[in-house]
């Protein structure tokens, strides 16, 4: 049992990032992240003994971490809050400019205004995955993928112009 908890702990270091991405995403509250972040690392731990390597772990990661998110909200029926983001959650790299970790912000609110589908969908966008990837992920086909994935872009856009974000 050991070996195995310490695979998927160095499993889940090497790939936290996807964690704090969609905590983050589906979140706007920093105490809300951190308690979706521990869930998704709770509900990983319990299905890792189904991960049978048929895809890169990152994958089964995404999958997984997208689920839990679209479920945790549905089991206590929580409301999403529409405040400001928590600017001491570092999900930024320090190197990059205040300029762009103002874009970054504006998106993450922008974003809070999708329903939970249409953030899984430009999360997956957002991390470079393909339709297929995409499709895969959300357990839908290739053309609904890509559908959905351009409806929710023109949606995304008309957020941030009608909230004048600037980009």
């Amino acid at each position: 049992m050991k070996e195995t908890e310490t695979i998927f702990l160095s499993l889940i270091n090497q790939h936290k990032a996807i964690i704090h991405k969609v905590s983050k995403i589906y979140v706007d509250d920093a105490e809300q992240q951190r308690d979706l972040f521990q869930e998704i690392v709770m509900q990983l731990w319990k299905a890792y003994p189904t991960f049978k390597g048929n895809s890169k772990f990152s994958t089964w990661m995404y999958r997984v971490a997208l689920n839990t998110a679209l479920v945790y909200f549905k089991k206590d029926n929580r409301k999403l809050d529409k405040t400001r983001l928590d600017e001491t959650i570092d999900v930024i790299d320090d190197n990059e400019s205040a300029l762009k970790e103002e874009k970054l912000d504006c998106l993450y609110k922008a974003v809070q205004e999708l329903n939970t589908v249409e953030k899984a969908l430009i999360f997956l966008f957002l991390e470079n995955q393909s339709h297929r990837e995409i499709a895969e992920n959300l357990g839908i086909s290739e053309v609904n993928a890509r559908v959905k994935l351009n409806r929710t872009k023109e949606k995304l856009q008309f957020i941030i112009k009608k909230n004048g974000y600037e980009f």
